[in-house]
């Protein structure tokens, strides 16, 4: 793969100005009717809202859905109803129940389409002062090897399955995908301007986070914002399946002109402006328990070290013991108690971790637990039943007590170590990194039958 010829938000080809620029060279986003709940048929919104559909647990689901008969975790995590029992009783079950709640949905008035394309003002403004804004809109999709779009972290074949069939049953985008680009300030104009008037919505959800929404519709603002993106790329902070589902669903109708499915519903977010912020996503092994993890451990390679005090004492020692020189990790069954794992050392380093990389991605801590201790040290498969994605370290550490496995605690990587590496085309091990905030589900849709 061919690296980018720029830094992402800078011109990839000409300038506007320059007869050799092309406007598709950069990002394309598109306004579009976007589809919403009525507040008149479900009351609080803030009820029929989600996380995005990988962040929520068991747990969570249960109180999502038991929060409102239309909440949208009922489309993006969809589970057969008994009426479904007649069907074929296979994954493609849950898509098909989907697709017939969305479409019951908007026959019923629950959701309903804007009568304007737009794209959408978001903002989200968090209980410490955090303030987010960017554009949500149909984006042209693209491959990495275009160097206009560009992911940082590989991606797993199953839930990239997943989310094609749940995507092409119901012919809609249900949730945006996060990415961040830097721009040249007249789409920030935009996005300023559009925020100090009325907002079409405004919802507080159960952590405390205000979600605004506003529909630029503008013919001059929609064309400043055009200008703007056109000489932009940008980066995938979250949402790296999704987007690997829009690539395939693309090919799939690549016959079909002018195809609503060469586009995917996003929110780009100038980091100018507005810095996301990035966190680690821990660990579980599920069937590993720490005693064994110990006893796997080389003394010559690795440094293994008890921590005292709590899960915070143990991340701000995490944090501590993270340098250039050397890789660490916390490990934990759940039990209050916190080792500190530092190494390995150079030849380790190099009998286990693929050579043809950036030294910056050889010593990243999450290539490191992937090719030095789980494959060769601790042989644990990466796949569902061996390995836990979690996204916070409470309930990597909650996870490992209930399952008897062992947690590993990572430090988050920099947003700079992200791009740079993106930029060179290099993507990260899956689920490297998790950028934020992440916006909600449920606040506008799209659907392909609506162009």
């Amino acid at each position: 793969m061919s690296a980018p010829r720029a830094e992402i938000g800078n011109e990839p080809s000409g300038g506007p100005g320059d007869p050799g620029h092309v406007a598709t060279a950069g990002l394309s986003l598109s306004p579009f009717r976007g589809l919403r709940y009525d507040p008149q048929k479900v009351g609080d919104l803030a009820a029929v809202t989600s996380p995005p559909y990988d962040v929520v647990d068991p747990g969570r689901r249960q109180d999502l859905e038991t929060s409102d008969p239309h909440n949208i975790v009922r489309l993006i995590l969809p589970r057969p109803e008994p009426e479904d029992s007649g069907l074929r009783p296979d994954r493609d079950t849950r898509y098909r129940h989907a697709a017939r709640l969305l479409r019951d949905w908007r026959e019923q008035g629950i959701l309903t389409a804007d009568p304007r394309p737009a794209l959408y003002v978001y903002e989200q403004h968090s209980p410490t002062g955090d303030l987010q804004r960017g554009l949500i809109g149909a984006l042209a999709v693209s491959g990495a090897e275009t160097g206009v779009v560009l992911p940082h972290e590989d991606v797993m074949p199953k839930p990239v399955a997943d989310r094609v069939g749940l995507m092409r049953t119901t012919r809609a985008n249900l949730e945006p995908l996060l990415l961040t680009y830097r721009g040249h300030g007249r789409a920030a104009e935009v996005v300023e301007r559009t925020a100090a008037g009325e907002p079409l919505l405004h919802v507080t959800t159960s952590d405390g986070t205000h979600h605004r929404l506003w529909a630029v519709t503008a013919p001059a603002d929609l064309a400043a914002v055009s200008r703007d993106l056109a000489t932009c790329r940008a980066l995938i902070a979250d949402g790296h399946h999704r987007w690997e589902m829009y690539l395939r669903l693309q090919r799939e109708h690549r016959h079909l002109p002018r195809s609503p499915w060469d586009r995917g519903l996003v929110l780009l977010v100038d980091t100018d402006r507005y810095p996301l912020r990035v966190r680690a996503i821990h660990r579980v092994l599920h069937r590993l328990p720490l005693h064994a993890a110990i006893a796997a451990l080389d003394p010559d390679v690795w440094q293994l070290t008890e921590l005292p005090g709590s899960l915070d004492d143990a991340l701000k020692a995490l944090g501590e013991a993270r340098t250039d020189a050397r890789n660490a990790f916390v490990l934990t069954a759940g039990d209050d108690r916190y080792l500190l794992l530092t190494g390995p050392d150079e030849r380790t380093l190099d009998a286990t971790v693929r050579t043809d990389r950036p030294e910056e991605w050889r010593h990243l801590d999450a290539t490191v637990l992937h090719a030095t201790l789980l494959d060769r040290t601790w042989h644990v498969p990466d796949s569902p039943e061996h390995i836990g994605y979690l996204h916070s370290p409470e309930a990597a550490v909650r996870e490992a007590a209930r399952t008897g496995g062992t947690a590993v605690l990572l430090h988050p990587v920099e947003e700079r170590v992200v791009r740079r590496l993106a930029e060179q085309g290099v993507t990260m091990p899956r689920k490297s990194t998790s950028f934020g905030p992440k916006p909600a589900t449920g606040l506008v849709l799209r659907s392909l039958e609506l162009g």
